[in-house]
């Protein structure tokens, strides 16, 4: 008997070859059905490959396309031809938490990150680009778009009015897969006619208003068990000193809180319903997974994000593919029968 999910994935930038590990691994799964997805930035860029991919065959379980378009995505965004060379690499580089060091202290970061808080994106003019551009315009929208395979749905965030803008169906194009990922500091805002205001919007980054949003995945005939991809560190023991580290644990609370405040309505929902005040059926009852790796990610840092190197994408695969691997061991017989994450605990 197949186990229907949906797949809720998070943004953070060339983090996002986490996901695609865990993804690479679900994929192996012939038993688990991927229903639904919502992804922002990153995670947005993981969705579209995989539904792209799952609808190679017009029927939406095309899953060695989706593993190959997944595979090809990421070797776009490290501008190499063989992921085969990183991989076998990766064990003589440093360190992952030196490795992220170094990246970090490098004059030529240093720069750039200093470059990006004192000038405007706008101030390029005719020569600036948007690096993801020329990746996502090979995107297969026909097979995004399709009526087929799982539900996709893509946040952004409305620059004027601050609320985040879902687009789903045949409003998925470029500029929405663009707009998702769009880090004001470094790309200039997504300019897109939206038809729910009739008018032209400008969008930022979905991190800020759903990473991910989780609510798309509550309606209609999607099933109740709704995957989370972490790859945003939800805690850190450590109090960050540097400038650096300070930077970075704002961006990861910002970018986490509008998941932690869904999670906190599913967990005020689920305690109505267990105390009777709201009948079974009345709301809806989502059970709640999680895979992540927060040791992982708090070894890294934002330059791991924004420098897409073979090395470190590598390794984040195959972390994401031996996380996906413990939570098959330890919950795939909790898929559609019981959450796995204990929102009591998160929230009490």
């Amino acid at each position: 008997m197949k186990k229907r999910i949906n797949l809720a994935l998070q943004g953070g930038g060339a983090h996002g070859a986490y996901t695609w590990g865990v993804l690479d691994r679900l994929l192996e799964e012939e038993d688990i059905e991927i229903a639904g997805i919502s992804g922002t930035s990153a995670g947005a860029l993981n969705g579209a490959a995989l539904k792209a991919g799952l609808m190679a065959d017009g029927k939406g379980g095309d899953r060695a396309a989706a593993r190959e378009n997944l595979e090809w995505l990421w070797e776009q965004v490290a501008g190499i031809q063989d992921f085969r060379l990183a991989h076998w690499f990766a064990p003589l580089a440093p360190a992952t938490e030196l490795y992220a060091a170094a990246l970090e202290s490098s004059p030529l970061f240093m720069a750039s990150d200093m470059v990006s808080r004192v000038v405007s994106p706008y101030a390029y003019g005719p020569f600036y680009v948007n690096p993801l551009e020329r990746i996502v315009r090979h995107f297969d929208f026909d097979r995004i778009c399709a009526k087929g395979g799982p539900e996709f749905f893509v946040s952004a965030t409305n620059v004027r009015s601050g609320k985040i803008r879902v687009f789903s169906g045949a409003e998925i194009c470029p500029g929405a897969i663009l707009a998702s990922g769009c880090l004001p500091a470094i790309f200039q805002a997504v300019e897109l006619f939206d038809a729910t205001t009739g008018q032209t919007e400008a969008f930022w980054d979905g991190g800020y208003t759903g990473n991910p949003a989780l609510f798309p995945l509550f309606e209609g005939d999607l099933p109740a068990d709704i995957v989370v991809v972490n790859i945003n560190p939800l805690h850190r023991p450590d109090i960050p000193r540097s400038g650096a580290d300070i930077n970075n644990r704002i961006n990861e609370i910002s970018f986490n809180s509008s998941l932690l405040r869904e999670l906190r309505a599913i967990h005020f929902v689920r305690e109505l319903i267990s105390e009777g005040k709201v009948k079974r059926g009345g709301m809806r009852d989502v059970l709640v997974h999680m895979i992540a790796d927060d040791e992982l990610m708090r070894s890294l840092s934002v330059a791991t994000k924004i420098v897409p190197s073979p090395i470190i994408l590598s390794r984040l695969k195959e972390a994401g593919r031996a996380a996906a691997e413990r939570f098959l061991s330890e919950h795939k017989q909790d898929l559609n029968i019981r959450a796995s994450v204990d929102l009591q605990e998160m929230f009490g």
